[in-house]
């Protein structure tokens, strides 16, 4: 009967301590699943959705982005990549656009709507540098950039709050989340994103 009961205490025992080893276990896994996202989501990329059309045509409304946030680290944004970063004094926003004017550059639009990097014009990809712009904004006068600034463009030229306004101004390096690397949605626009 002694014996009986021991094997039951022992079998008992077996048990909670398997419960404690399972419940361990989820606890580690789930931990390492919540900081391995974390790493990806603040250094290697993350998702998001574009709002509105001054990206078009080279992204609608609605498309889904994956932005990869590790190549700035490693090297500095280039002309014509197209980043997401929060406007000025919106810390919460993310705007997505093409960049055109790098650090220590001067830009220029002039009232026909041509770009001027350091008083040459600028010759961009025809599949999205077509439209003329019809307002330069802030660029109708030389802006030069400081060190870690950058000059910004939405692709709908004519349908976008860029550089051109107060509101987003110069773009400084800090500030950038990362770059439009890959749509994801819809699938029939699935791939990368070309950077010219």
């Amino acid at each position: 009967m002694g014996k009986k009961n021991d094997a039951k205490e022992h079998a008992g025992e077996e048990k909670k301590t398997d419960v404690k080893r399972e419940v361990l276990s989820w606890v580690f896994y789930l931990v390492f699943v919540v900081a391995l996202t974390y790493v990806i989501i603040t250094f290697v990329g993350q998702r998001t959705v574009v709002d509105g059309w001054s990206m078009d045509p080279t992204l609608k409304d609605g498309d889904n982005l994956i932005v990869e946030k590790l190549s700035y680290r490693f090297s500095d944004p280039k002309r014509f990549d197209v980043i997401v970063f929060p406007p000025q004094g919106a810390p919460n926003e993310h705007y997505i656009k093409r960049i055109i004017g790098l650090p220590g550059e001067t830009v220029r639009i002039d009232e026909e709507g041509t770009i001027y990097i350091n008083g040459e014009v600028l010759e961009e990809d025809a599949e999205y540098g077509f439209e003329t712009i019809q307002d330069p904004g802030r660029a109708i006068e030389e802006i030069t950039l400081a060190e870690d600034e950058y000059f910004v463009l939405g692709d709908n030229r004519n349908n976008s709050t860029d550089s051109r306004t107060e509101k987003v101004g110069n773009v400084k390096r800090s500030t950038i989340t990362g770059r439009a690397w890959l749509r994801i949605w819809p699938l029939s626009d699935f791939g990368v994103l070309k950077h010219q």
